[in-house]
């Protein structure tokens, strides 16, 4: 799993999703934008974690994430996620270099 760069700050976080509010686009392959890493943070239970070379590609990598514990997602790195237990919440915050515009603006994770 990747690391953040120091020079990297949480500048945006999601709500906290379980089963029942989890955006469907999370159960399903999808990536960052170029200079934007995610890391998936488990409150409860556990999630497993599918990453993938590109998006047609077979399942590259399987992480259980168990409670506080987290993964780091790299930038446009095509992932989703599995609940592996309906107690399971997660949220998911987001890392951009200090210095850019997705930082400064705030601006959106994706293209």
């Amino acid at each position: 799993m990747s690391n953040i760069p120091k020079n990297y700050i949480n500048y945006k976080s999601s709500p906290v999703f379980d089963p029942s509010n989890v955006p469907k686009m999370f159960l399903h392959l999808h990536n960052t934008r170029a200079g934007v890493y995610g890391k998936i943070c488990v409150l409860s239970g556990s999630l497993k974690f599918y990453g993938f070379a590109d998006r047609k590609a077979e399942v590259e990598q399987e992480i259980v994430i168990q409670a506080d514990n987290s993964a780091i997602s790299p930038p446009e790195y095509w992932h989703k996620v599995e609940f592996l237990s309906a107690e399971t919440t997660f949220r998911v915050d987001f890392y951009a270099d200090k210095d850019s515009p997705i930082a400064q603006q705030s601006l959106s994770e994706r293209n």
